[in-house]
């Protein structure tokens, strides 16, 4: 298995290798994706819903469909995959996604993605990657990484787990639905927060160049909100991209165990008739 976490220095000494893909993940479909005026050279583009989800309905590919979709994008069975966010937490849901199917000992999330790529003064491209399809084989899967809101719910009085919210201070507190860098406030019928979640907005975990903080300082974090060694934790957010960012820092960075991410998220919660909400 790799190192979960790649630097951009790193990716840039291994652009010429054959065995590695560079994928972008991005939260813009075709039409608004800025993959399309410029990325890492060779990348593979991808939009997060047509890789991640099933087809009609809000659920996750079997490994067999994950591994139709990855040899597509010319991903084989000695291929590293590097994950490039669009923005960040693109990567991190990919990389929670591929472990959750069978593909997480190929894949490497670069350290903040996309926009810390081109900040630094990375080489773009807007050339297109000829891709030859490949065949690649799922590894085991790991399921026990999601939650679902059931659980959730009947674990709100547990002392021993505990909710974290990556969303920001406004989207927690129930000023707002979406963050303030979407282009209309929406996502949920409700405003507020899963009863007893602390909120810890997912730029606490990252640096001013968008890249992760280093692990005492994630640790700090998460302990700043009560988060302990061997600590039963959920995440979650708005669509559960950031709450993955959260699991990701917490197990492949500071070695957690006990990690769940609620992928319903405030999308699922705040729109259940009868599922407890605070402000």
């Amino acid at each position: 298995m790799i190192d979960p976490l790649i630097s951009a220095e790193s990716l840039f000494a291994r652009l010429d290798d054959p065995d590695v893909v560079v994928l972008e993940v991005s939260f813009y479909d075709p039409d608004k994706a800025a993959y399309f005026k410029g990325h890492v050279p060779g990348a593979r583009y991808a939009y997060w819903k047509d890789l991640l989800w099933r087809e009609l309905d809000r659920e996750f590919p079997t490994s067999d469909v994950m591994a139709d979709r990855l040899g597509s994008l010319g991903v084989g069975d000695d291929t590293t995959l590097v994950l490039v966010g669009d923005p960040v937490q693109f990567a991190t849901y990919a990389y929670w996604v591929l472990t959750m199917t069978g593909f997480e000992a190929r894949s490497t999330v670069l350290d903040g993605g996309r926009e810390t790529w081109s900040v630094q003064g990375y080489p773009m491209t807007t050339d297109l990657p000829v891709v030859e399809p490949r065949s690649v084989t799922p590894g085991p899967v790991d399921a026990a990484c999601r939650i679902g809101r059931d659980e959730v719910l009947a674990g709100l009085e547990s002392p021993g787990r505990l909710l974290i919210d990556l969303r920001s201070g406004e989207e927690y507190s129930g000023e707002r639905v979406a963050p303030l860098s979407a282009p209309f406030d929406h996502g949920a019928e409700r405003r507020g927060h899963i009863p007893g979640a602390r909120n810890l907005a997912i730029e606490r975990l990252l640096r001013v160049d968008g890249t992760f903080k280093a692990p005492d300082d994630l640790r700090a974090e998460f302990a700043a909100i009560g988060v302990a060694d061997g600590q039963e934790v959920v995440t979650s957010c708005r669509l559960s991209h950031r709450a993955s960012l959260g699991w990701f820092a917490l197990t492949r960075l500071l070695g957690q165990d006990r990690v769940r991410v609620y992928d319903g998220s405030w999308t699922e919660w705040g729109s259940i008739v009868g599922f407890p909400i605070e402000r």
